[in-house]
């Protein structure tokens, strides 16, 4: 390998001060999570003996505040933020010590899986946590009465722009706005950005992608005052405008191709959800109809098979969440999926945590208890597809929505030629029937030592014990593959999705295990709960706690959001459909608010609100809410097209502005929530990956049918018998050359070009990434082979073009222009000049013997020299 002394030479040349400090922020989506998942097992299962309300502070230990959690007892500190080996109590509730272990057997004994790897993930986060001082208590009356004024529940209001001294300098109503708001306060916009650096700008906001050097010559060529709205209409138009923005909503979906927690099975239908958000935005599919079609797709009319086919893949946004599959209880499962159903929708569509209020009434917002148990009720009546196959630890098994064979859905490669699918159906057979023998011969036993229900016997076969298991997971296996095929061998059409429950409750099925001769122990808990089995209202569940139901709570939506005004639902059916016309409603407060804010977030950076998720008490003030009332009003009034919405902000003066650094106006308003500069942004894991492939001529512009995952099928992810390790998907972004969007996504396994460049936890609703600058990055751009394979190439590409070595300075103009979109500086051709003096260049010795000792050749210091530009800082970021 060669020294990478070069590449640091000319490092340090290009690397600004401070590019190596690790920047922390505060995670709005880390608090929710606390909020949901952490505070109330603390409440419902340590604050008895661990809190100021405690007859007796055991061991010195209060649990009650952030301050407390971290300070810990007599031992030590509880929780160690990032560090699950030091934290004591991840250590406690691990049971890894009988002495210490929490809760006590006493209090209800270890606590499920699923909540421990929740803890687990809250440390790793940084363990946020909201408490401050004292003990936290609900909500009061007044304080309730209070929040309801709050400006997010208001109906938003279109405002005139205002009159402006400087009448030159708007573009757009949106530049009266804000400069307004900057005048107010003794400020003045920076200059305009120069036009490369525009065009890398809007070719990175729009497209994700770098501008080629062919586009860039002819932008600097155009002067025509329309010169970038014809640049903006082009790239709206392209395909690739849906692959960058489908990503964006992909972060808010939660979009992954496996269940996370516990066991991590495979979604190989994710896919499906994925191509047809990509769809939606290409086709500028009016926002409203969106949501209808996510939340109720099933529910809609269609005027054709496909439309019918896109409807039910839409409602793969209800089916792709994180899942519990190795669950014992299908009460607990089912509550499980609905809050999540419950989180993601009202975040995603709504910027409000509504499943805060699962175990309580939500701590800051006024929504009650009784809503949460309102809007549960929809999800506890739909049944969710995500199409597993049942198995050891999979006890949450379900079936597929196939769609209709008219609908000329893409498909994968795959095929089941007739003798491959009769020898599986044959071994299907043998299964079955071996499991059924064993059924029988334990059935007898059982029934001799005291009825169908009893316990298997003292002696049973420990062998025969875990035959059952293995033989679940086969014959679970094998039918999913068999269903996944028509009879001709072609792969059906089949998706994620979600449907109504039937109205009435019916008869109870045992799954494979036959009818009740084999109920009881070796049922497993396979199937729907009964209580859950039927479209009907959810009880309201004390503290959240599946085994304390209380009254029933009629379905319906958050009062604060409604004020008494949505549609009743209708008896036998779940509300869905309902629930959808009340979110896409225009006397709804804030559906066009948060997709607003969602998309100048997205060209700006920071949203007008800093919390995209969070629109309630606990969430920021909006920086300028006249202007993201009047451009919510006008999405609404104007068909909902986000197109249109991203073409105004772009052309406006504000959008257009350079990153420059202004003393007086930094004084005033550091975190420019004024807008008097753009905001310098690191590009996101995607554009970094993509624009290195760009670079180096070697993208593939062709969207893939499926992904890894899709093509390996069911079963857990990196299992033996998976078809994909999960070392394949970690490496997968530096052994394909696809776009970033079309690399498989498991949760909690994601390729390393990806996750060292903060690409969001898949199992969250994320409006806005954490964005770190830290120096793994930085070593991964100096030492990932993909880099290195890259550099190479755009070295080929930069010496094919200019062979001869005398036009020196055209080859480190073409480098920049493909590196960077710009061309160099003379310091930078000097610089460049003075590294190709000290180092020259030499064939890679696999070149020599074919290719000689010619300096025309792409030699190591040629690859060496884009590397050092492919790993500075201006390629990962955009002015």
């Amino acid at each position: 390998m060669a020294s990478t002394r070069p590449i640091l030479a000319i490092l340090c040349l290009l690397w600004p001060a401070g590019a190596w400090a690790a920047l922390e922020q505060a995670d709005a989506a880390g608090l929710d999570f606390f909020e949901k998942k952490i505070r109330p097992v603390l409440t419902d299962k340590c604050y008895k003996c661990h809190s100021a309300d405690a007859e007796k502070i055991k061991g010195g230990l209060l649990l009650d505040t952030r301050e407390g959690i971290r300070r810990g007892g007599d031992d030590g500190p509880a929780i160690v933020p990032g560090h699950l080996e030091e934290s004591l109590l991840i250590d406690a509730i691990r049971y890894q010590h009988k002495d210490t272990a929490m809760p006590p057997e006493k209090s209800g004994g270890k606590l499920p899986d699923a909540v421990i790897h929740d803890f687990e993930k809250w440390v790793q986060m940084g363990a946020p946590d909201p408490r401050e001082g004292g003990k936290k208590i609900a909500v009061k009356k007044e304080a309730y009465e209070e929040a309801k004024k709050w400006w997010a529940w208001q109906p938003p209001q279109k405002s005139t722009a205002p009159v402006v001294k400087n009448s030159v300098w708007p573009k757009t109503e949106i530049d009266r706005f804000l400069l307004a708001g900057l005048t107010a306060k003794g400020l003045a916009p920076v200059g305009d950005a120069d036009k490369a650096t525009l065009l890398r700008r809007v070719y990175f906001d729009l497209i994700g992608l770098p501008p080629p050097p062919e586009a860039l010559e002819a932008f600097l060529r155009d002067t025509a005052p329309d010169a970038l709205a014809k640049v903006v209409d082009r790239l709206l138009a392209s395909p690739q405008y849906g692959e960058r923005w489908g990503r964006h909503w992909l972060d808010v979906a939660r979009y992954a191709e496996s269940s996370g927690k516990d066991v991590n099975v495979a979604f190989p239908n994710a896919w499906r959800y994925r191509d047809y958000v990509v769809a939606a935005f290409n086709a500028d599919k009016p926002y409203d109809q969106f949501i209808r079609e996510q939340l109720a797709g099933d529910l809609l009319p269609a005027k054709d098979d496909r439309a019918r086919a896109d409807h039910l893949v839409a409602t793969g946004f209800l089916a792709i969440g994180p899942k519990g599959l190795n669950e014992r209880d299908p009460r607990q499962f089912a509550l499980d999926v609905a809050d999540e159903q419950v989180d993601t929708m009202s975040q995603a569509f709504l910027g409000v945590t509504i499943a805060c209020a699962r175990c309580h009434d939500h701590k800051f917002d006024p929504i009650p208890q009784r809503d949460y148990y309102a809007l549960a009720g929809i999800f506890l009546s739909t049944d969710t597809q995500y199409g597993t196959a049942g198995g050891i630890q999979n006890r949450r098994p379900t079936e597929l929505i196939e769609l209709p064979a008219a609908g000329t859905q893409a498909q994968i490669a795959k095929s089941m030629p007739t003798e491959e699918r009769r020898r599986k159906e044959q071994r299907l057979d043998e299964l079955k029937k071996e499991q059924k023998e064993i059924f029988t011969e334990r059935f007898a036993a059982m029934r001799a030592a005291g009825g169908p229900n009893g316990a298997p016997p003292a002696n049973a076969d420990p062998r025969k014990q875990q035959r059952v298991l293995i033989l679940v997971t086969q014959i679970g296996q094998l039918e999913a593959e068999l269903k996944s095929f028509d009879a001709s061998g072609q792969m059906k059409a089949l998706a994620m999705g979600v449907r109504d429950l039937p109205a009435t409750r019916p008869e109870p099925a045992f799954g494979r295990f036959g009818g009740g001769q084999f109920a009881g122990p070796f049922r497993q808990g396979l199937g729907r709960a009964p209580a859950f089995a039927s479209i009907g209202d959810s009880a309201l569940y004390t503290r959240g706690d599946v085994d304390k139901p209380g009254e029933k709570v009629p379905r319906g939506f958050a009062e604060i959001l409604t004020k008494g005004r949505a549609a009743a639902i209708p008896a036998g059916t779940s509300g869905r459909l309902q629930l959808a016309d009340w979110i896409a409603a225009p006397e709804n407060p804030t559906t066009s608010r948060v997709m607003v804010n969602r998309v100048w977030h997205w060209l700006f950076g920071e949203g007008i609100v800093p919390t995209p998720d969070n629109f309630g008490t606990t969430g920021h003030l909006p920086s300028n809410q006249a202007l993201l009332d009047t451009l919510a009003v006008e999405f609404r009034e104007g068909g909902w097209s986000v197109k249109k919405l991203v073409r105004e902000i772009v052309l406006s003066h504000a959008y257009q502005l350079a990153s420059t650094y202004d003393a007086k106006s930094f004084a005033v308003d550091p975190e420019n929530t004024l807008h008097w500069r753009m905001n310098k942004r690191r590009l996101d894991a995607e554009c970094i990956r993509d624009a290195v492939l760009v670079a180096s001529g070697q993208l593939e512009s062709t969207a893939p049918a499926g992904s890894a995952i899709a093509l390996a099928g069911n079963g857990p992810i990196g299992g033996r018998a998976f078809g994909v390790t999960e070392s394949t998907i970690v490496d997968s972004g530096t052994r394909t050359n696809v776009r970033s969007l079309y690399l498989p996504i498991a949760r909690d396994i994601l390729p390393d070009a990806l996750s060292v460049f903060d690409f969001p936890e898949p199992s969250l609703v994320t409006g806005s990434r954490e964005t770190t600058n830290v120096p793994s990055q930085a070593l991964f751009m100096l030492n990932s082979p993909f880099i290195g394979r890259a550099s190479e190439k755009v070295s080929e590409r930069v010496l094919a073009a200019v062979p001869n070595e005398v036009n020196f300075e055209q080859r480190v103009q073409l480098s920049y222009r493909l590196i960077f979109g710009r061309l160099p500086s003379m310091a930078e051709k000097s610089a460049a000049a003075q590294f190709f003096n000290r180092v020259p260049d030499q064939p890679r010795a696999s070149d020599a013997p074919a290719r000689g000792i010619a300096i025309s050749a792409p030699g190591v210091t040629w690859a060496t020299y884009c590397r050092a530009l492919l790993a500075s800082a201006e390629f990962r970021y955009v002015d």
